[in-house]
C-alpha cells in the first residue's frame, strides 16, 4: 500500500513540476518591452507609495524613484502616521527633490487597514492615465516605469504586475523564497492571469501598474479597505470587470528586501498568510496537510521504509529537489538553497498553522502597531 501511494505521490509531484516549468517560462521579462520612446504620446503614471516606519529602506527606495528616466510621471509618498524617522527622510527628500508630492495621514478611520487607506489617499490626488502603486522598501532601475508602459502599451493592459528581485540576506531565507514561489505559483497560476477567460488573477505589492480609469471604475483600494492581501486583491477585482492583466518577471529592474531575518519573516507573514486563505480553517489544515504529504513526507519515506518500499520516494524527491533547483536558478536565487527545500518546508507549514492560530486566539491580526478584529476582516471577503 504504502509503495502505490508513493507511485502516485511521484505521478502527482511530477505533473504539478511540468506545469510548473511551462507556466513560468510562459511569462516574458520586463527587459523584453522597449521603454516607451519619449517623443511618442505621453502617458502620464502616478507613482504612488504608502509609508509607515519605513526608515531603514526609504531612502533608498525614494532616491530610485525620483531618478526614473520617464518624463510624464509625478511620485507621490503617503506618509502613514509613522513615528520613527521616516517623516524626516521624506522631508528632507522633498527639499531635495520639489516635484515630490507628499501626503501625511495622522489618523487611520474606522473599516480601513493603514496601507490600503494610504494607497488610496494618494490615488485621490493622482492625475496620472495609469497609478503605480509600489512599496516603500522597492528600488527599481532608471528605465523600469517607462518598459513598463511601453508594456502595457503593446499588450493593452490596464493591469501589469512586475515581480522584483529579493534581496535575501540568510540561507534560510532563501531556502524560505523557493518554496513561496512555488507554492505562490501553483496556487495563483500567474502565466493564466492573462487569459480572459481563466478565473487566475496575480497582484504584487511591489509593483502594481493600472489604468486610473478602471482602477476608479472597480473602486479602488475602498473596496479593498480591510484587505491585509490587498495587491492580490486589486488583480482579482480588475480581473472579474474584464480588464486585460499582464505579469512579467521584472527581477532584472526592482529589487527589494523581502525580510530582514527569519523571525522578521515569521512575524512579517501573520498579517496576510491567513487572509490568503480567505480566513478558513479547513483550507489551511487541509492545505497544511497536503503540504507535508507531498513536500515532506517523501523525504522522511527515503530514510524511514524498508527495501523496495522506499523506491518511488527516491524519485519522488529527486522531483521535488529538480523543482527546487529549477524555481532557483529560473527566479536568480543561489542554487544550492534548493537542498533546505524540505526543512523550508515545514518552516512554510509551521508559519501558516501558527498564523491561522493566533489570528483565531487575538480574535485578529496586528499590523504596523494597529489591530484589526478577524470579524471585520472576514466581512471584507472578496
Amino acid at each position: 500500500m504504502i509503495f502505490w501511494f508513493g507511485i502516485v505521490l511521484l505521478g502527482l509531484t511530477t505533473g504539478m513540476g511540468v506545469y510548473l516549468f511551462r507556466g513560468s517560462r510562459s511569462i516574458h521579462r520586463l527587459s523584453d518591452y522597449s521603454p516607451w520612446p519619449s517623443d511618442e504620446k505621453a502617458v502620464s503614471v502616478s507613482v504612488v507609495v504608502a509609508a509607515r516606519n519605513e526608515e531603514r529602506n526609504i531612502r533608498e527606495a525614494l532616491t530610485s524613484l525620483v531618478h526614473l528616466d520617464y518624463p510624464w510621471y509625478e511620485l507621490i509618498v503617503v506618509n502613514d502616521r509613522s513615528d520613527d524617522g521616516t517623516e524626516s527622510i521624506i522631508t528632507a527628500m522633498q527639499d531635495e527633490f520639489p516635484f515630490l508630492h507628499v501626503v501625511t495621514v495622522q489618523t487611520l478611520p474606522e473599516g480601513w487597514l493603514g496601507k490600503n487607506h494610504a494607497l488610496w489617499q494618494g490615488s485621490l490626488i493622482a492625475s496620472g492615465d495609469f497609478l503605480l502603486f509600489t512599496d516603500a522598501d522597492v528600488v527599481m532601475a532608471r528605465d523600469t516605469l517607462s518598459r513598463a508602459v511601453g508594456c502595457c502599451v503593446e499588450t493593452k493592459a490596464d493591469h501589469l504586475v512586475a515581480t522584483p528581485a529579493l534581496r535575501l540576506p540568510s540561507p534560510v531565507l532563501g531556502m524560505f523564497s523557493i518554496v513561496f514561489t512555488i507554492v505562490f505559483s501553483l496556487y495563483m497560476r500567474p502565466w493564466q492571469a492573462r487569459n480572459p477567460h481563466s478565473r487566475a488573477h496575480v497582484g504584487v505589492g511591489a509593483f502594481n501598474l493600472v489604468r486610473t480609469a478602471a482602477y476608479r471604475d472597480v473602486g479602488g483600494h475602498q473596496a479593498l479597505a480591510m484587505r491585509p492581501d490587498d495587491d492580490v486583491k486589486l488583480g482579482k477585482l480588475m480581473k472579474s470587470r474584464g480588464y486585460h492583466q499582464e505579469v512579467v518577471y521584472g527581477s532584472d529592474f526592482l529589487e527589494v528586501e523581502w525580510y530582514a531575518s527569519t523571525p522578521e519573516l515569521v512575524r512579517g507573514l501573520e498579517k496576510n498568510a491567513f487572509a490568503g486563505a480567505e480566513y478558513s480553517i479547513a483550507l489551511v489544515v487541509s492545505g497544511v496537510a497536503m503540504h507535508l504529504i507531498t513536500n515532506v513526507w517523501p523525504f522522511l519515506a527515503v530514510v524511514l521504509l524498508p527495501g523496495m518500499a522506499k523506491v518511488p520516494y527516491c524519485f519522488v524527491v529527486l522531483v521535488l529537489l529538480w523543482m527546487a533547483y529549477d524555481s532557483a536558478r529560473f527566479h536568480r536565487i543561489p542554487r544550492w538553497y534548493s537542498l533546505g527545500y524540505p526543512l523550508a518546508s515545514l518552516l512554510f507549514s509551521f508559519i501558516m498553522l501558527r498564523t491561522m492560530i493566533l489570528n483565531l486566539l487575538q480574535g485578529g491580526i496586528w499590523w504596523r502597531g494597529t489591530f484589526y478584529s478577524l470579524t471585520a476582516l472576514r466581512k471584507a471577503r472578496l
